[in-house]
């Protein structure tokens, strides 16, 4: 898609401070982080949100989800916690038409009680 904004990052016609990429999947740090820990985590196929995916595209959210955790490790949130966020479509708060995961962590994101272990 040649107006996405994704897909110019995938392109390297937009900057992104790039934290991971294979044949796959490209992930980069959001440049309005909500949380001490927020990588975006795309597909390089544009496939605008979950409502799009097909029986062929099946393996993505998963090859999504373990680069995701493999940051989680590197950024050592993945022993307290983090959190995976996939908006779909208007409603969701989906704002750029392009499938993608926000990994986000390094700090509490719930308003409950933390315990201890």
């Amino acid at each position: 898609m040649p107006d996405c904004i994704f897909c110019k990052i995938i392109n390297r016609k937009l900057p992104a401070k790039i934290e991971y990429e294979d044949e796959d999947i490209l992930a980069f740090f959001d440049i309005k982080p909500a949380a001490k820990v927020h990588i975006i985590i795309v597909p390089k196929k544009h496939i605008a949100s979950v409502n799009e995916l097909t029986e062929k595209d099946a393996s993505i959210i998963s090859k999504m989800a373990l680069v995701g955790k493999k940051l989680a490790k590197k950024h050592h949130t993945d022993i307290k916690g983090y959190k995976f966020v996939i908006n779909t479509g208007l409603y969701s708060g989906q704002t750029i038409l392009h499938l993608h995961m926000h990994l986000l962590g390094g700090e509490i994101l719930a308003g409950r009680k933390i315990l201890e272990i």
